[in-house]
């Protein structure tokens, strides 16, 4: 058991022999919701077929939902970017999850991300904005340019979030009023501007 919470991102070797601890200590009750919900983890999770966020349905409650703007998608690298640009509360669109970024140093090209069916969903006449809230880093960078490429034969509005996330940062640990902020303060994506 301390092995297996060990193998888990940001868990020691020390803190997870007290998570093994604490379970072997407490009711059976405790152990067996864990159990559970790891196992409905495991079983009952899905990818929306639509944007490709987690979910518990075909279609995530998110694409569903028909309050939000179907005339804006956000693309953003994975399920957690979603999460943290929901709770800003400050977009009310679709997203698109890419699934990473292009590296060729980690052998991650266009191929290996979820861009087909994003041209597919960009192609839509009621779509007339993508917003490009992709970490600001390298790799980030290369795959906005390359997306902007992609994108420039659809009549589109491509903007990217505000960069008061720091160069290099991640979003999923920036803190809710920047990303919020970034994600009022989006730039139109002039991709005259890079140089490679």
């Amino acid at each position: 058991m301390v092995d297996a919470f060990s193998a888990l991102p940001s868990i020691g070797k020390k803190s997870a022999l007290r998570l093994a601890l604490h379970l072997a200590q407490n009711s059976e009750d405790k152990t067996d919701r864990l159990i559970h919900a790891l196992a409905s983890l495991r079983d009952d999770l899905k990818i929306c077929k639509d944007c490709h966020n987690l979910s518990d349905a075909v279609i995530c409650d998110i694409c569903t939902d028909k309050g939000r703007r179907r005339d804006t998608i956000c693309i953003v690298e994975s399920a957690r970017d979603v999460m943290a640009i929901e709770a800003t509360q400050q977009y009310s669109g679709l997203y698109h999850v890419l699934g990473g970024v292009i590296s060729p140093l980690e052998g991650v090209g266009p191929d290996d991300l979820n861009i087909s069916t994003l041209i597919d969903r960009a192609s839509q006449s009621n779509v007339e904005e993508i917003i490009m809230a992709i970490s600001p880093t390298i790799e980030g960078d290369t795959t906005i340019f390359y997306l902007s490429k992609r994108l420039s034969e659809f009549d589109l509005r491509i903007s990217t979030i505000a960069r008061g996330v720091s160069f290099g940062g991640e979003l999923e640990y920036a803190d809710e009023l920047t990303l919020g902020r970034s994600i009022v303060s989006r730039t139109t994506y002039n991709d005259s501007k890079l140089s490679f």
